[in-house]
């Protein structure tokens, strides 16, 4: 496989995942400039193209590493649980924090929202 085609795969995943060069940009912590470079065919730092396919599930040679559905829900997962811990970490300071139980199911139907429901358009933002 050559360098194009290689990123025409990058870049069908990119798409499949309904990412946007600045979420890849802050999700990598690279700037938009490196990652509009990257798919524009720049030649980029290898770290640079790791950190890139990291993100979209993908290996060197473009293979799939994680499969779409399985990197939406772990996105899903790690935002639910940043929001729900700021929902938990106000209400133990005003001692009404929840148990893990109730706070677990937070986290899921949290998570939920990320992948089908009103969050949805948000699973890949900062």
């Amino acid at each position: 496989m050559n360098r194009m085609d290689l990123l025409k795969k990058i870049k069908k995943r990119k798409e499949s995942l309904g990412l946007t060069i600045d979420n890849i940009a802050k999700l990598t912590k690279l700037g938009n400039r490196t990652v509009a470079r990257f798919f524009a065919g720049d030649d980029v730092k290898l770290s640079t193209f790791e950190k890139i396919t990291n993100v979209l599930g993908l290996d060197f040679a473009g293979n799939e590493i994680k499969d779409i559905e399985t990197l939406k829900k772990e996105r899903a997962r790690e935002k639910a649980l940043f929001i729900v811990s700021l929902v938990q970490d106000t209400s133990s300071l005003e001692k009404q924090g929840l148990d893990s139980r109730k706070l677990e199911l937070l986290i899921k139907d949290t998570q939920e929202q990320f992948l089908t429901g009103k969050y949805k358009k948000h699973l890949w933002t900062n």
